[in-house]
């Protein structure tokens, strides 16, 4: 599961990190307690979503809607798979 592999608020354990904000803007590379500070204070949570970039990404978000929109989604994918079934005819040597 994706959700389970970001980290979230306190979990983060990077010194610096480049902060996005709710609305997408920037704010450039920010100490994370400040980062954790801003995402409480909009009443949100921090969560990484680039650790392998140099300094990592971290955004401002609804950790618990982002979770929930990720499993609608992984709903909606196993329901288109399993609409594809193969329909299958046996022809065998006594057919006339």
């Amino acid at each position: 599961d994706i959700a389970k592999d970001l980290k979230v608020n306190e979990q983060i354990r990077i010194r610096q990190v480049r902060l996005i904000g709710s609305d997408g803007t920037q704010f450039g590379i920010v100490d994370t307690r400040d980062a954790v500070g801003r995402a409480r204070d909009e009443g949100l949570d921090l969560v990484l979503v680039g650790e392998t970039a140099q300094p990592p990404v971290a955004r401002i978000m609804d950790y618990g809607k982002y979770r929930y929109e990720l499993q609608q989604q992984e709903k909606e994918a196993r329901k288109r798979t399993r609409n594809q079934e193969l329909k299958s005819i046996k022809f065998r040597v006594k057919i006339e």
